[in-house]
């Protein structure tokens, strides 16, 4: 197989190839269409440590039955403006996608709808879910814990006792919608893992090894013992990543009634998801009208030396979607080749590479 590196792919034909595979594994067409159109968009985003990359692993999971490929989830509480979800270990993505969908639909009739679930497995990029909301013109919140993982001590610590816990926030405007996705660790562990492998170094002292010393080198998540990642903010201001994440232990495995204190030991996450619709506050105009001063201001601001001009959260990866849509996805280097031997396993065909555009 010849190396795919620089080769740009059609997204609807990663799509296909990414459903089949999943449904040849064993998930229902469903869970299996929704998992690969959001794993793709990640990619399109350009979060490509949580779009195709993924396909591998939650395939593994799907043939060791880790990740279950059919079923619903239980519904543990449910008020007029909350649900529970026990997910079962159902793939994650399909759960949050319809969790946010679930939140989306209650907020339009209650102003404010949140669902939590419990046992899902891996849930994969969360600024994927986003604009599921902000296209209906409502705000969102979606976060996210893996109580089975430990990768982050808490500020001042050593042992590991967090994941990196991620914050992701869509916010409508008059026009392009603010996009936030943030770890509330210095990076996310799939960053640490593709440096190590390419053998690079942290951009700073963002880890500590065993012995609780600062360190650029991302091997030490690795060794055993294994070292941490340090909390947003670092060695100085580090307190404030860590509180962060805190919250999102509570959001997440807090109000879904299962986490750390139950040790599970599979691979998966707790997730929170909440909606907010502005028609049941000061309206949609009066809503945008603030956010979308805001989204001025930013763009407005005077940039400090070497930065050409300021951005809003999720601009870049918008527009990284908007050129990939025209021109194809290009994918980091290893990620269909990894996925070669499953196509074979499976008798999926993988698509073909697009061909290069010479007048580029």
């Amino acid at each position: 197989m010849t190396a795919t590196t620089n080769l740009r792919f059609d997204a609807n034909q990663l799509i296909e190839y990414a459903t089949n595979l999943l449904r040849a594994a064993g998930a229902e067409s469903d869970k299996a269409t929704t998992t690969a159109a959001l794993l793709v968009e990640a990619d399109l985003m350009g979060h490509m440590t949580h779009g195709l990359k993924l396909c591998v692993p939650y395939l593994n999971a799907l043939i060791e039955g880790k990740m279950r490929g059919s079923g619903t989830p239980d519904t543990i509480a449910e008020t007029v403006a909350t649900v529970v979800w026990d997910g079962n270990y159902l793939p994650g993505v399909w759960l949050t996608a319809g969790a946010v969908d679930l939140a989306v639909s209650r907020a339009k009739s209650t102003g404010i709808a949140a669902v939590s679930i419990r046992r899902s497995h891996h849930i994969g990029c969360l600024a994927v879910f986003l604009e599921r909301a902000t296209r209906e013109g409502l705000a969102l919140l979606v976060t996210c814990s893996d109580p089975s993982m430990a990768s982050v001590a808490p500020f001042g610590g050593i042992d590991p006792l967090f994941t990196p816990n991620p914050i992701a926030i869509g916010i409508p405007t008059e026009g392009t919608p603010v996009l936030i996705d943030v770890s509330m660790s210095v990076c996310a562990n799939g960053t640490a893992a593709r440096l190590k492998s390419s053998g690079e170094s942290f951009p700073g002292l963002w880890a500590l090894d065993a012995e609780g010393r600062a360190t650029d080198d991302p091997q030490v998540l690795f060794d055993d013992p294994p070292g941490t990642l340090l909390p947003i903010g670092g060695l100085d201001h580090g307190y404030k990543g860590y509180a962060l994440g805190l919250f999102v232990e509570m959001l997440s495995q807090g109000l879904a009634g299962h986490g750390r204190a139950d040790r599970p030991e599979d691979w998966g996450a707790s997730v929170f998801v909440q909606a907010w619709d502005p028609r049941a506050f000061a309206g949609v105009d009066a809503f945008t009208t603030q956010t979308q001063w805001l989204a001025e201001a930013v763009h407005g601001s005077r940039p400090r030396p070497a930065i050409d001009s300021i951005r809003l959260p999720g601009e870049r990866a918008l527009q990284k979607k908007t050129d990939a849509l025209a021109n194809g996805v290009t994918l980091d280097d290893g990620i269909m080749d990894a996925l070669v031997p499953w196509g074979d396993r499976l008798g999926v065909a993988q698509p073909p590479p697009l061909e290069p555009d010479v007048n580029a």
